[in-house]
């Protein structure tokens, strides 16, 4: 006898076959098909920077976020009574806090901004950490400390990724006709910042910032150091310093911020400071010239580095202030019951007859992380009336 329905068999044979296929495509398809995405363009900080109306120009530095995994990595040195629920996510926390509370003009990270043995996926951990600053829509620059390059990304790879993200004006290192320049480290860059609108130098730079790689470790005759700034970045920074002034036709302010302090910031321990000095200074034993470059290049009126997480303070060398941020995350080293902290830096513009001229006062101060948000140690870095003394008394040793 023949069946009824001969092709039944068949049927129900494509159908188990063709329903969990289908299944499977509509769950997993946006996984499996990642190039059907549209491609992602970064958004651009507007440039040049430039001063604001009010005639001021404020940065935010953030030292040593050491951030690792997010919610599941930790935090270190920190009290009992916060251990437990203490995280990555506290030093995203304090870094959203100080962008409100300061609504600064830049924000500059400088070094060590992801801890390598804690960060499983570099980028991720990068992406995360600045999150705050991409979100905020402010410009933001960084520069790599000593541990940012012990995960799964080399330092080049590192700043070519910094670079890329939105709102960052950070740079791998100085363009030139070639690409780019051939230079040590990776890093290495100038920003410029423009007066305020309206006032006959908003298409002039007043204010130059300079950005550099200070390295990780290396072995110098057998012997474990800390990185340093090499000559080639020395003679780049002095050279884009002597082209400003020319551009200019006059000697506008600039500041510097790398991740490793230099070897004379030790001998602060023995001169009047401002702020904390609770770490020993660990620098290359290598001693670069640092200061002396900076030194001859005039311009240059403070420097900012981290690195080193209990020191805070400022000091002078050679009429340039020198600054620790102070130690800003929770998955740094640091000493319980002394909170995170973040240094801002003001720049004002001096008030002419009819509208701003060049700067008159460079100004900081820190803010800890507590539940105020408690602002500490205003100070004044440089002052226009400085340079004018010191002008008049060369003049008067040349008579």
């Amino acid at each position: 006898m023949m069946t009824a329905h001969p092709w039944r068999p068949y049927v129900l044979l494509v159908l188990a076959i063709s329903i969990p296929l289908l299944l499977f495509e509509s769950l997993f398809s946006h996984l499996i098909f990642v190039n059907r995405a549209r491609p992602r363009i970064k958004r651009f900080a507007e440039l040049p920077l430039r001063f604001r109306y009010d005639g001021t120009f404020k940065i935010l530095q953030v030292a040593d976020m050491h951030f690792g995994n997010g919610k599941a990595t930790r935090c270190k040195d920190v009290l009992d009574s916060e251990f437990e629920w203490c995280s990555d996510l506290n030093t995203t926390r304090f870094l959203r806090r100080m962008i409100e509370a300061e609504r600064p003009d830049l924000i500059a990270f400088t070094g060590d901004n992801i801890f390598g043995p804690s960060a499983t996926d570099a980028a991720e951990s990068l992406f995360r950490a600045f999150a705050p600053a991409m979100e905020s829509m402010i410009p933001w620059a960084a520069i790599l400390g000593n541990h940012d390059q012990e995960s799964s990304m080399n330092r080049e790879e590192l700043m070519s990724l910094v670079s890329l993200m939105d709102y960052s004006v950070s740079q791998v290192n100085p363009p030139s006709a070639g690409g780019t320049m051939r230079i040590e480290g990776f890093g290495n860059y100038h920003i410029k910042v423009h007066g305020a609108p309206g006032s006959g130098l908003d298409n002039t730079s007043i204010l130059n910032l300079y950005f550099l790689d200070s390295g990780d470790r290396v072995v110098v005759s057998g012997r474990k150091t800390y990185g340093w700034i090499r000559e080639s970045q020395l003679n780049w920074v002095h050279s884009i310093s002597q082209q400003s002034q020319v551009e200019s036709q006059s000697l506008s302010p600039a500041l510097a911020f790398f991740h490793i302090p230099i070897p004379e910031v030790r001998d602060l321990w023995f001169k009047k400071i401002k702020g904390t000095f609770q770490e020993y200074v660990a620098c290359s034993f290598v001693n670069s010239g640092v200061l002396n470059t900076l030194v001859s290049m005039r311009d240059v009126k403070a420097v900012f580095f981290g690195h080193d997480h209990l020191n805070d303070f400022c000091g002078e060398l050679n009429h340039i202030s020198v600054c620790y941020g102070g130690g800003f995350g929770y998955h740094a080293y640091g000493r319980a019951g002394w909170p995170r902290r973040a240094r801002v830096i003001k720049a004002e513009l001096r008030k002419g007859s009819k509208t701003w001229m060049g700067i008159q006062n460079i100004l900081t101060w820190k803010r800890i992380d507590d539940e105020r948000l408690t602002k500490i140690d205003d100070q004044v870095l440089w002052s226009h009336a400085d340079d004018e003394e010191e002008d008049s008394s060369h003049s008067q040793k040349d008579v």
